[in-house]
């Protein structure tokens, strides 16, 4: 039986992850007199005025209403004792219902996660508040995620706050056309935000899954919208095919398995049907990174087994994806698809060529290709020695696990 303060806590927790960026936002919204400091403090004074009424009088009907009136109550206060309403009473928001309120947050979150693509941020700070402001995450959970201390992720949103103060990113609600210039920096920090997620769930992270979903809802709520396009289908459709392996990904003892030792029943068939859908929609004059990298994770989804999976294409994609996005990852994940495809040397002459790079050198995912790929042509010293070197790459430990199973095999 769980215990009704436990049980107050595990509301007002649920709540504060969903609901503190959305009031947050619209109290910023609501008066220019409110700053984000303020509007931060409000929020957590009212959570923290939740948590001691609902123990004592028991969790309202509508609880996120409840906060929401609280938040709004004091933000007039705050206003009033400023003495600078500027032509906004308290009688012009008594009608405020909060049984409204779940719509009122949502089209106030949209707008907030366009605030936090604002060009003037640097890449690392908009995913940073994002996080914060949008997904709703805790500072302990951001740094979690990042790998980085509690003060070093305070450093950065104490930064951001001042930037957003003093140039009041937050406040200025830009028109439609500046709306659609932004989407691709959307785009870049929900899919940030997913592949955080989805690259923690290879420790102990609890928030993997979480992260996942804040990305689709994003996402999601941006197709919803007048301002999604064609290349919010095509993300939306990646995202998707990529959470149906999910659960794939590790085995009944946490353990991790790559993609060829996958037990594919484990495939969610009906995301992996609904990432069709999305990438149907996603159809249009303009083919995006989001549209081959969506097109080769169909192309995985779809196959029953590993053997049977269609390395030609895939490396094909990966030729035309790099056309558009030259970058490493993209080169190290086209050599892999050209080895499977029956291509080796020019594979591994091009992983040899990446290894050269000494930022690739230390990088995890290159050793580790490099090991298994000398693994499965026979040369097991060196696949050892890549082996080896990827232990030291990793602060994963179902990575390092996976390592160290590959390495037992070549000892035994």
């Amino acid at each position: 039986m769980i215990n009704p303060i436990d049980k107050v806590q595990e509301e007002t927790n649920h709540l504060y992850r969903s609901h503190y960026g959305k009031m947050v936002s619209w109290l910023l919204y609501f008066s220019s007199d409110i700053d984000l400091d303020t509007a931060e403090d409000i929020v957590q004074d009212s959570f923290a005025n939740a948590l001691l009424a609902w123990r004592n009088d028991g969790i309202p009907a509508n609880p996120a209403g409840w906060i929401f009136t609280v938040c709004r109550n004091k933000a007039l206060n705050k206003i009033k004792e400023r003495k600078r309403t500027r032509g906004i009473g308290e009688e012009d928001f008594q009608s405020v219902d909060p049984e409204f309120s779940a719509s009122v947050l949502d089209d106030q979150q949209l707008k907030l996660l366009f605030a936090c693509a604002h060009p003037d941020l640097s890449p690392k700070t908009q995913v940073i508040i994002t996080l914060k402001y949008v997904a709703n995450l805790k500072v302990e959970a951001i740094a979690s995620v990042f790998g980085m201390t509690i003060d070093g992720i305070d450093k950065v949103l104490v930064r951001a706050r001042q930037k957003i103060r003093d140039e009041k990113i937050l406040l200025a609600v830009p028109d439609l056309s500046t709306l659609k210039n932004r989407i691709p920096i959307v785009h870049k920090i929900i899919y940030l935000i997913y592949n955080e997620g989805y690259k923690s769930s290879w420790g102990k992270e609890i928030l993997r899954e979480e992260l996942c979903e804040e990305a689709l809802f994003m996402n999601k709520e941006l197709l919803d919208s007048n301002i999604g396009n064609k290349e919010t289908a095509a993300l939306h459709a990646l995202m998707l095919f990529n959470a149906a392996r999910f659960k794939a990904r590790f085995g009944p003892d946490g353990e991790m398995r790559d993609l060829e030792e996958q037990d594919r029943s484990l495939w969610n068939n009906d995301l992996i049907a609904l990432g069709c859908e999305f990438l149907k929609q996603s159809r249009g004059e303009t083919i995006s990174t989001y549209h081959y990298e969506a097109s080769i994770a169909y192309l995985h989804c779809r196959e029953k087994h590993f053997q049977s999976t269609d390395w030609v294409s895939i490396s094909n994609l990966y030729f035309r994806l790099l056309k558009i996005n030259p970058n490493p990852f993209v080169e190290l994940n086209y050599a892999i698809a050209l080895y499977y495809a029956g291509e080796k040397q020019k594979a591994i002459s091009i992983l040899s060529e990446l290894q050269q790079k000494p930022f690739l050198n230390q990088y995890y995912a290159l050793n580790a290709s490099l090991g298994k790929i000398y693994f499965l042509e026979g040369n097991y010293r060196v696949a050892k020695d890549f082996f080896l070197k990827t232990l030291k790459q990793t602060h994963f430990q179902a990575e390092k696990d996976f390592i160290q199973k590959m390495i037992n095999k070549i000892d035994i």
